[in-house]
């Protein structure tokens, strides 16, 4: 599901009342795609500061699509965030979503939306990691949450991966001293609903986009085939 039609379905749930408090998308918006980042009350959500600029520029250097620059935070609590065409979630603490934090993220991820997780712990026992998988068991069932094989079309969305790329904290030995070569996800209807890393990609990419021009391989253009593949999958 493409964005125009996940606005479109958002639009029919709203007008037949399933979604009584949405507010409707922003219609002939003068951008494709915006980088929502979702606080939520239990954690540390205000990671990784400089990653979204880092991510927009490398969208404007390597697609096509028309990127507002400016991150936009939303609390998931906000039917706002239903509007968003991506969103993005980490931290370290605890993940313990109120009741509205539960229903906004359920629907939106069950109608289109996608939502990528970073663990900033890189650390598959850490607290975010724990408690944010079992709030995924609560809310779409024990088994939803599963790796994804490194074929996924996620994998070839614009650039071509043979996996998840590596992290430098990950060969650092920093978190659980392991290298995560997988990815997980929840899949809904064939597609992707849930993007779920351990390793910690958000920190990876936390730096001034200028500096990239001293990277012998770009490390953020696996953030462009996340970003493509929410928007075309």
């Amino acid at each position: 599901m493409n964005k125009r039609q996940f606005i479109k379905s958002l639009s029919a749930l709203a007008a037949a009342n399933i979604l009584p408090n949405v507010v409707h998308a922003e219609q002939g918006s003068a951008y494709d795609f915006y980088f929502t980042r979702l606080s939520y009350e239990s954690g540390d959500w205000e990671v990784d500061e400089r990653m979204p600029a880092n991510v927009l520029n490398s969208l404007i250097e390597y697609t096509s699509l028309r990127v507002d620059i400016k991150e936009r935070i939303i609390p998931l609590s906000d039917p706002q965030m239903l509007n968003s065409p991506f969103c993005y979630m980490a931290g370290h603490r605890l993940v313990q979503f109120n009741h509205e934090e539960k229903q906004n993220f359920k629907t939106y991820v069950e109608n289109g939306g996608f939502v990528f997780v970073d663990d900033c712990n890189h650390d598959i026992d850490g607290m975010f990691a724990r408690t944010f998988e079992k709030q995924m068991a609560e809310m779409f069932g024990e088994h939803a949450l599963k790796k994804i094989p490194n074929d996924h079309a996620i994998y070839s969305s614009f650039f071509t991966f043979d996996g998840p790329p590596r992290t430098s904290i990950e060969l650092n030995g920093w978190g659980d001293d392991l290298v995560h070569n997988y990815l997980k996800a929840i899949e809904i209807n064939g597609r992707i609903a849930v993007l779920y890393s351990n390793k910690d990609l958000g920190c990876e990419w936390d730096y001034d986009f200028r500096n990239k021009r001293w990277l012998k391989v770009d490390n953020t253009r696996f953030a462009v085939n996340i970003v493509i593949y929410s928007m075309t999958s």
